[in-house]
């Protein structure tokens, strides 16, 4: 039986989506027993591009990462969608490719353009009755109702945390399958978010170390009552201190010696990334014993 998100997140167990942004990550997470992975549109941009999450990533770069990502996990596919890439056309457009390359939810938000981290300053909205165009122009491009769209609004920076519930209230009208409100700057707005918004849809929080949201744990949020919740750049970060501890190493000893034990060596990473095993299937099929 395929595995359904839809039917997951109406349990009352939350789902945890570790942050990955290649199928190496996205297999090591897989391998960690996670049910479901977030695609994070940031961490492919501090990847790939080494800049921050500033509407540089394009929506044919996503669609490329969920491919690879798809080739390598089965495991179910959040992805950060950003604004869908333009207008309500452009989103449909997203959906039909995301779907296909394997995305199982796309996650879709009411900035302006260009987009920005929701936790960096000085975002913008566009106006509700454009983000509602955009959640069913998505919902009408789907071609499985299987295919969730989560609706997230970044109101709370811009226009009040009013306003943000209002939002999200018209995107739960809209057709959503889920909802996420962006950015809350302290535990109580975290419990509000569940207060006005409990009996809608399922709801989602995203966790980001330094970010303007506290750091709550899995257990505590689904205390709360949320059903989803992200830690999107957490790998980027871990790695990204890792690696300038690495070069930094590397520089001054002119040698890999003084790091090794925290680095797999040849064998091992090897045996993470499944090599004894592709190498076996190769000779399989040359009809070598």
């Amino acid at each position: 039986m395929t595995f359904s998100l839809k039917a997951r997140f109406g349990q009352p167990q939350i789902v945890l989506a570790p942050g990955v942004y290649d199928a190496l990550t996205a297999s090591l997470a897989t391998d960690a027993g996670f049910e479901a992975l977030y695609v994070s549109g940031a961490s492919i941009a501090y990847t790939r591009l080494g800049r921050p999450d500033i509407g540089l990533v394009s929506m044919a770069e996503v669609a490329e990462t969920i491919t690879m990502i798809r080739d390598r996990v089965a495991t179910p596919l959040i992805v950060d969608a950003d604004t869908g890439y333009g207008n309500a056309l452009n989103m449909q457009r997203t959906m039909r490719l995301f779907e296909r390359a394997g995305a199982n939810a796309l996650q879709i938000e009411d900035q302006s353009f260009p987009k920005r981290c929701g936790h960096l300053a000085d975002k913008g909205v566009i106006p509700t009755g454009e983000m509602v165009g955009k959640i069913k122009a998505a919902t009408d491009a789907r071609v499985s109702a299987e295919t969730l769209v989560i609706a997230r609004t970044d109101a709370i920076a811009v226009e009040g945390f009013d306003k943000a519930m209002e939002r999200a209230h018209a995107y739960a009208q809209a057709g959503a399958d889920m909802l996420f409100v962006e950015a809350p700057g302290s535990a109580e707005e975290l419990s509000r978010i569940v207060a006005g918004l409990k009996g809608t849809l399922p709801l989602m929080a995203n966790m980001v170390e330094g970010g303007r949201t506290p750091i709550k744990s899995t257990a505590a949020l689904e205390g709360l009552g949320f059903s989803l919740v992200i830690f999107p750049g957490g790998i980027v970060r871990a790695l990204a201190r890792a690696a300038q501890d690495f070069y930094a190493s590397l520089h001054a000893n002119g040698t890999t010696d003084p790091f090794r034990e925290r680095m797999f060596d040849f064998d091992q990473l090897n045996a993470v990334i499944g090599t004894p095993q592709m190498m076996a299937a190769g000779k399989a099929y040359e009809g070598k014993p």
